[in-house]
């Protein structure tokens, strides 16, 4: 058994920036993948991704890096545009092709302690595939992908179907302050979180950009602060990164706090350059300290 089994699908990526236009990989699998493969190995780890035949060059290189990676086969991979003003904050998207969902049967075959979900499309991960994986261990959402509705190439904002069930079994939930918003009805982070949590979530986190962070977890709020970026390259992947830094901390049994000021650190070096963070944890403790 794992102590993290994070699920989702990789991507193929264009980014585009005021600055410059780059093709990669992607996807919060991916990029959490990266963050976490990066830390010391005091949590165990698998990546579970699902993804074309043609498109398996990404999984070659995640295993060449010593990432343990499962991979179900998909008619197609899914293709993001990912476009960035000069606020990093800000992007608009386009999904240029799907990727099969994932299944209960398929998921039947791996096992850990905590489930990271790397949602990218609301059809990503059933009710039915939640609740089964929330029999066998804790769940982890990044709720990014329930509230992307894709019209055309277009992805619009929607709220989350189903959300009271799947929050229901929900232990860790990462949100950002539009998808707090979409999912409560609340622009307060703080009433946000209370609402989260009333719906059955143990650890909200809520990621508020350049102002930092919020966590809300036995009934108490810690405010992380955001770290400033010497400079801001590329906003992909931050979020996921963040949850990585979040969950191998939780793991290891570490304070609410403590983690999500790690969480942080890497979201803020990761920001410094294209691609995955490939940071050490040495480079993270330095910015903290």
């Amino acid at each position: 058994m794992k102590d993290i089994c994070c699920i989702g699908h990789i991507t193929r990526d264009k980014i585009v920036t005021p600055s410059r236009t780059v093709y990669m990989s992607g996807g919060t699998s991916f990029y959490f993948a990266y963050a976490l493969n990066s830390l010391p190995r005091k949590v165990s780890f698998q990546l579970v991704t699902k993804l074309a035949e043609e498109d398996h060059q990404a999984v070659d290189d995640m295993r060449a890096a010593g990432i343990d990676v499962r991979v179900y086969p998909s008619a197609a991979t899914v293709f993001f545009e990912n476009k960035y003003g000069d606020n990093p904050d800000e992007r608009t998207q386009r999904v240029l092709a799907k990727a099969d969902p994932f299944t209960t049967d398929e998921l039947d075959e791996v096992a850990a302690d905590i489930y990271h979900l790397g949602t990218l499309l609301a059809d990503d991960f059933s009710v039915d595939t939640v609740k089964a994986l929330a029999r066998r261990g804790r769940i982890s959402i990044d709720a990014q992908g329930y509230l992307r509705e894709v019209r055309g190439e277009d992805v619009h904002p929607i709220d989350w179907k189903d959300k009271l069930d799947i929050l229901a079994c929900t232990d860790i939930i990462k949100v950002n302050e539009h998808e707090m918003e979409v999912i409560t009805g609340l622009t307060d982070p703080y009433a946000a979180a209370r609402q989260l949590a009333d719906w059955g979530v143990k650890e909200v986190v809520v990621t508020l950009g350049s102002h930092g962070s919020l966590i809300l977890a036995d009934d108490r709020f810690y405010e992380i602060p955001a770290y400033k970026p010497r400079e801001i390259v590329d906003a992909t992947g931050c979020g996921d990164t963040y949850a990585a830094g979040y969950l191998f901390c939780r793991a290891q049994g570490m304070d609410f706090s403590d983690a999500g000021r790690f969480a942080a650190a890497m979201c803020t070096l990761k920001l410094e350059h294209n691609g995955p963070f490939d940071g050490s944890y040495d480079d993270v403790m330095a910015l903290i300290r």
